[in-house]
């Protein structure tokens, strides 16, 4: 092997390394998928249940239970729970009701 194609080697091994997120990169995703997910959401006073679930990249998005009371006049302020999906590249989020995660009240 040449000496000179050494370094370039190196060069090549060391990009294809996987790099990982700062803490303060993962806080700001968090706090958009917060967001984002609070905006979609039909319920009011709506908070996060737990921490979001990070799917792998190839799945693309983060999930976030969450919690809060039902608009609706009929509903009296019942709670309610959805599940949010958040999609990492288009930044959109999707929720859906998630009621049966917990015991109704």
């Amino acid at each position: 092997m040449n000496i000179r194609t050494l370094p370039l080697l190196a060069l090549v091994a060391f990009t294809f390394q996987a790099h990982a997120a700062s803490p303060d990169a993962w806080a700001a995703h968090d706090k958009a998928v917060l967001s984002a997910c609070t905006k979609a959401s039909g319920l009011i006073k709506t908070s996060p249940v737990g921490a979001p679930a990070q799917f792998d990249d190839r799945v693309g998005y983060t999930a976030l239970l969450l919690q809060g009371q039902y608009p609706q006049k009929h509903m009296k302020g019942r709670k309610g729970s959805e599940l949010c999906l958040y999609h990492k590249k288009s930044k959109t989020a999707y929720v859906t009701e998630w009621d049966s995660i917990r015991k109704a009240q």
